[in-house]
């Protein structure tokens, strides 16, 4: 089964994603979505009965660290080094409510 990403879709999901797309960049990324999908499908087909699940290819016993409570950066360190600051807060660009949904 083919999976197709069509232009549109892509437009959508990088409208949601706020990315700004070529009509180059959105073609090549419509035919490699569909590709990763299509390698996806194929790899469903590989018969893996008798195959236990793994969660990683290692084992790995104890890679936890213990649980310590310590000191935080303090709030001047932090914000330093900040682009764009106020009252001890850092400043971003609003990403949100921009009219263009």
């Amino acid at each position: 089964m083919s999976a197709e990403f069509d232009e549109q879709l892509v437009r959508h999901v990088a409208h949601l994603a706020r990315l700004k797309l070529s009509d180059d960049a959105i073609a090549v990324a419509a035919s490699h979505l569909s590709r990763v999908v299509d390698y996806v499908n194929l790899l469903n087909e590989v018969d893996t009965e008798g195959v236990a699940e793994t969660a990683h290819p290692f084992e790995a016993d104890g890679v936890m660290r213990d649980d310590v409570a310590r000191s935080s950066v303090d709030r001047e360190a932090a914000i330093k080094n900040a682009p764009d600051q106020a009252a001890g807060c850092f400043r971003v660009p609003r990403v949100l409510d921009q009219g263009d949904a």
